[in-house]
C-alpha cells in the first residue's frame, strides 16, 4: 500500500483501514466501470486481505461516493456500477461486449436544457449505447 494512497484517503476524511485501502488500490485506478459485485471479486482475489465481506466493498463503495473519490451511476436493468473519473464526461456502452468507455464533456453538445418546463436541471449525463465500429 502506497504512502500517497494512504494520504488521499485520509484527505477526504477517509480512515485508511486495510480493507479500504485494498479497494482504493484497485477502484480508484481502473479504466473499467465496476459493479460492487465485480470490485469484491477483484479485490478478494488480488489482494492480501484475507476476510473482505461484500458489505464492506458496498460500504466502502458509498463511503468513496460520498467523499467525492467515486461517480456511482445506474444503467439499465438496475446494474449500478462505479467510476473513478469524477470530471464531467459522458459514457459509451457497448452493446457488443458491455464495456463502458468514457466520452469526453466537450464531445457531445447537450443544448437547451433551461427550456425544460418545470425542471431544474442540477446535473446531467449522456450514456450513447451502439457498438463499436471495425476499422
Amino acid at each position: 500500500m502506497s504512502a500517497d494512497l494512504i494520504q488521499l484517503l485520509r484527505e477526504h476524511g477517509i480512515n485508511p483501514s486495510q480493507q479500504r485501502l485494498a479497494v482504493a488500490e484497485y477502484v480508484l485506478f481502473t479504466v473499467d466501470h465496476p459493479t460492487a459485485d465485480q470490485v469484491w471479486a477483484r479485490v478478494k482475489s488480488s489482494s492480501g486481505v484475507r476476510m473482505l465481506a461484500r458489505a464492506t466493498v458496498y460500504n466502502t463503495l458509498n463511503l468513496f461516493v460520498e467523499k467525492g473519490l467515486l461517480q456511482q451511476f445506474a444503467l439499465a436493468g438496475g446494474r449500478v456500477v462505479f467510476d473513478p473519473n469524477t470530471t464531467p464526461h459522458h459514457h459509451f456502452l457497448d452493446e457488443a461486449d458491455g464495456r463502458i468507455h468514457d466520452v469526453p464533456w466537450d464531445t457531445l453538445e447537450v443544448r437547451n436544457l433551461a427550456n425544460l418546463d418545470g425542471i431544474e436541471v442540477r446535473s446531467y449525463q449522456v450514456v450513447i449505447r451502439g457498438r463499436r465500429r471495425a476499422h
